[in-house]
């Protein structure tokens, strides 16, 4: 099966999702979009009041200023895959619980491997902690780690630089850089250095996989 029969498979599937108490208040589940073929998949945390609507990712304010983050980096929305960590609106726009991620994590696990980016950008720090888990968004973000064999890039949220206005300058300053992380995926630069970091994963029946403690090793485009 293709990448594009995968992506629809899954998003058929999350349509009709009950896993977690979150489908009692969906209206629309909100899988994700874009190629399947996309080198950059974006990860967001969860869809707000008018993703719910539409059924689209980040489609609210914070979406607006995601378009206008990718339009600094040369890139259009139609280029990239955008998704969340789950799937459907967590009430009140509350953060997401640790049952719901992992109710989702197989759902994104395999969009992961169906797409196959060459980057990975997480965003926020539900997102950031699948990949990086126990750091500091303040302190990496902008700085890309090899995990598991993919570049990942951790960001903060584009709600955030809405609420704290001078988080604004710090993620269009991130921004600027994707096409360099691209190159450096692309390349595998650092990828012999770096260690394949293993962090925890859920598998197909949701059981924690092992962990491996080794944290990841970050590269530098300096």
């Amino acid at each position: 099966m293709d990448a594009g029969k995968i992506l629809q498979e899954i998003a058929g599937q999350v349509a009709v999702c009950e896993k977690c108490e979150l489908h009692f208040s969906r209206k629309k589940a909100v899988p994700g979009e874009g190629p399947a073929q996309a080198e950059i998949l974006f990860i967001g945390e969860g869809p707000g009041f008018y993703e719910n609507e539409q059924g689209r990712p980040f489609v609210g304010q914070a979406g607006k200023f995601l378009d206008e983050l990718l339009a600094k980096a040369g890139l259009k929305r139609e280029d990239v895959f955008i998704t969340n960590v789950v799937k459907c609106r967590p009430p009140g726009n509350r953060d997401p619980q640790p049952e719901e991620l992992l109710a989702c994590a197989g759902y994104l696990d395999r969009q992961i491997e169906a797409i196959a980016p060459r980057l990975i950008v997480t965003l926020g720090r539900f997102s950031m902690a699948k990949f990086i888990p126990n750091a500091k968004i303040s302190e990496v973000h902008g700085q890309a780690v090899w995990v598991r064999g993919r570049l990942v890039v951790a960001m903060y949220h584009p709600a955030a630089a809405l609420h704290q206005p001078s988080l604004k300058a710090t993620l269009e300053a991130d921004f600027v850089h994707l096409p360099e992380f691209v190159k450096m995926a692309k390349s595998k630069v650092g990828l012999e250095q770096a260690p394949v970091v293993q962090t925890e994963t859920e598998d197909s029946d949701g059981a924690q996989g092992a962990a491996d403690k080794e944290q990841p090793t970050q590269l530098s485009l300096f």
